[in-house]
């Protein structure tokens, strides 16, 4: 906080009216006047800046340097992550790679309970956490539908499965964007650590819940040591790695070893009885072992070099005195007090350049310019979803030093002890209305964090709580709605699908409410 104060009227209900005015003014730009996300989020930007700089009297420097460090952080290391990821994808699809490991994925077994445990839940999240963004809802839901799914009951599927890793998409940008806020005793790593508190319970949930959906309790009874199998592979293993590496690869490598495990267990037990929703198993082109292995490299590259980068050893070559310290740009920004820290090598990001530049040097359907033209596809589909996070940043950061996120959190902290049951259901909130778990993350983590310190509740449960309630919103927010419709063809039916999907949506949510409620007195 750069002011003197985050109370200019000495009335907290007063103050905490004015600092709300953004997000309010953010919703009802999206809701009641159907904005554009970037024109939502440029025009509160402008109202924020007025707000911080009048009201809560930031000086004029200082608001400047708070929404260009939000720009900069926005296009590094947020943007840069997003761009490399969607590279490495359509890297994938352009080399053909894609296509063979998908079939791979569908051959492993004609019932189609186990192709949902395979590609709806275990592919989904592998995509999320590579890529994110939509990109999984998508992808899953068609190759569901071309395995003879229902569309609706395909895109429905997709949409409750992502909630299992809706909270480390893109390489765990929802939580490894807490570091860019500087929190008092809040790090992304707290932050991971906390989640696998909730987290692991849903996890585990989920794969049963997706077969009952499909073919009820004779469904769960008839393929139920598979499912055991997918549930707690994936379920203990991201809980470890969201402990010990962080957000990172919480999806990318529980999804694979869910995968794995699940087709060697499927070498030697298949379920009695073939469950087939169209009564004949939809074909798959089969490929050779050597094929599978090698369309399957562009992600053991990717988990490879994030390995690298996420070990305390590398990590440490950028600290301060570590021998690649001094490739760390550090700088001021003019005319304020905000500084900026630039680590190039160090960023995530650049593991991900790494992963897609070995891809293409070692894969014979891709020249290196194709591959570049690849890289410009990427940047002109994704820069306007970037400058959106980088406005939202700059929000944030705006009300961060102007005093309006304090004030905020002074205000929803009068709730007190019921304050963690509340938590939730404003992460929930968020992502309906910006269809982002990182941009709530961003709008409302720095709240969720003063909240916490104010009422005596560890900080970081209620940012894992705010990124939980997030991802059940996931299910039903218009952004992952209108992908799924899309997707599968159904443009129009969205209000059908919204409404397949709410009520677990709704569940979800009040187990993570209670849940969180719980924790608060158990956590310290």
């Amino acid at each position: 906080m750069l002011v003197e104060t985050f109370n200019p009227f000495n009335q907290l209900a007063i103050s905490a009216l004015f600092a709300a005015v953004p997000i309010l003014l953010f919703l009802l730009c999206l809701t009641v006047f159907k904005m554009k996300g970037i024109h939502a989020a440029l025009l509160n930007l402008g109202v924020t800046f007025l707000i911080a700089f009048f009201v809560f009297k930031l000086p004029i420097g200082e608001a400047t340097g708070s929404v260009l460090q939000g720009v900069i952080q926005g296009i590094f290391p947020i943007g840069y992550i997003i761009v490399m990821a969607i590279w490495l994808y359509k890297i994938s699809v352009q080399s053909g790679k894609f296509d063979i490991l998908r079939g791979s994925i569908a051959g492993i077994s004609q019932d189609q309970r186990i192709q949902l445990l395979l590609i709806g839940f275990s592919f989904n999240a592998f995509l999320e956490g590579a890529a994110g963004f939509g990109v999984p809802i998508a992808i899953c839901a068609v190759l569901l539908v071309s395995l003879g799914f229902n569309p609706l009951q395909a895109a429905m599927l997709c949409l409750i499965a992502n909630g299992a890793s809706g909270a480390f998409g893109a390489i765990g940008i929802p939580v490894g964007i807490v570091d860019t806020f500087h929190l008092e005793g809040v790090s992304a790593m707290d932050v991971s650590v906390m989640t696998a508190l909730t987290f692991p319970i849903i996890n585990f949930t989920i794969p049963f819940l997706l077969i009952w959906l499909l073919d009820g309790f004779k469904g769960i009874k008839e393929i139920f040591p598979a499912i055991l199998v997918t549930s707690v592979t994936y379920t203990a293993s991201q809980a470890a790695i969201t402990i010990f590496l962080g957000p990172e690869l919480a999806d990318i490598i529980p999804s694979l070893l869910a995968m794995g495990s699940l087709a060697l267990f499927l070498k030697k037990w298949q379920p009695k009885q073939i469950f087939l929703l169209n009564g004949q198993p939809a074909k798959v082109e089969k490929h050779s072992l050597s094929e599978v292995i090698k369309s399957w490299s562009p992600f053991y590259l990717l988990t490879i070099f994030i390995l690298i980068w996420s070990l305390p050893a590398f990590k440490g070559l950028f600290a301060e005195g570590g021998v690649l310290a001094a490739s760390v740009i550090k700088f001021v920004i003019p005319g304020s007090s905000i500084s900026i820290a630039l680590d190039l090598i160090g960023a995530t990001g650049t593991a991900i350049l790494l992963a897609n530049l070995t891809t293409i040097a070692t894969t014979k359907g891709i020249s290196f310019s194709e591959g570049f033209d690849l890289w410009k596809t990427s940047i002109k589909e994704f820069y306007l979803p970037i400058i959106m996070i980088c406005a939202i940043i700059g929000i944030a950061k705006l009300m961060t030093y102007g005093g309006l996120t304090t004030a905020l959190g002074e205000a929803v902290a009068t709730t007190g002890i019921a304050f963690p049951l509340l938590s939730p259901i404003l992460g929930w909130i968020g992502v309906f209305m910006t269809g982002s778990v990182v941009n709530n993350n961003t709008l409302f983590a720095p709240i969720q964090s003063t909240a916490g310190h104010i009422i005596g509740t560890n900080p970081s449960l209620l940012v894992s709580a705010n990124t939980a309630g997030g991802v059940m919103a996931k299910l039903v927010s218009p952004q992952s709605i209108a992908i799924a419709t899309a997707a599968v063809g159904q443009t129009g039916n969205e209000a059908a699908l919204t409404k397949m999907t709410l009520k677990y949506s709704f569940g979800l949510l009040a187990f993570v409410s209670v849940w969180t409620f719980i924790l608060s007195f158990l956590v310290s």
